[in-house]
């Protein structure tokens, strides 16, 4: 985030790629899980996803591991403000990027020119007037806030069960938390297609979509 070029590149493919993925709404899984919540089955939801989906959902106790896209954090004095407000910012200070949702790639990602990455305007920090915006999110090496691993590690230790939906568990992160269970002699189930780091600890796996399977479950 120090080179002011890297951040026009990312915060312009950013600023049109907004709407659209601001848009996505949860599945089934995603509701299926909030209506355990709901009912008392489920005391806590722990994601590595960035998208907020389950808090559409209707989840309530949730801990977003690795942060959200849906605010932007100041690096110098901690501000944070909601993505969509900076995203009216970008808009006036951007007037000619149209937001257009036709030229984003399958992965999320958005081709743009070179000139239009170079004349994007980056706001600094409303707040401070100085400080470089960063999405509060958790980067590929960054460390997780202790904070956030110290409320998992208490909610593990007070379950009586542990279901892993979705993940492959290959990024420590959230495998952590897999040995704490396998140590604190916790049953641990996945719903996951493919392989994972956790598959030798598991005591129940099933290889199929979260979507066909968690709709099916009795609690």
């Amino acid at each position: 985030m120090d080179s002011r070029q890297a951040r026009q590149s990312y915060w312009a493919r950013n600023f049109v790629g907004w709407p659209r993925w601001s848009s996505f709404q949860p599945n089934v899984a995603h509701r299926t899980l909030a209506q355990w919540e709901e009912m008392g089955k489920l005391s806590c939801l722990v994601t590595q996803n960035v998208d907020q989906l389950h808090y559409k959902a209707g989840s309530r106790n949730v801990v977003e591991l690795h942060g959200t896209n849906s605010a932007v954090t100041c690096m110098s004095c901690s501000f944070t403000q909601p993505r969509l407000q900076l995203q009216r910012v970008l808009e006036q200070l951007n007037p000619s990027m149209v937001t257009r949702t036709d030229i984003i790639r399958p992965d999320g990602d958005v081709e743009l020119t070179k000139e239009e990455v170079s004349n994007f305007q980056v706001p600094d920090c409303p707040k401070c007037g100085a400080g470089i915006l960063k999405p509060n999110v958790v980067f590929f090496g960054d460390n997780v806030p202790l904070d956030r691993v110290t409320t998992v590690k208490r909610e593990v230790g007070k379950s009586d069960a542990m279901l892993v939906v979705g993940s492959s568990l290959f990024v420590f992160s959230g495998y952590r938390f897999i040995t704490q269970a396998k140590d604190l002699g916790i049953p641990i189930a996945v719903v996951n297609i493919g392989q994972t780091r956790a598959d030798k600890l598991v005591d129940l796996k099933v290889e199929a979509k979260a979507g066909d399977v968690l709709p099916r479950i009795s609690l």
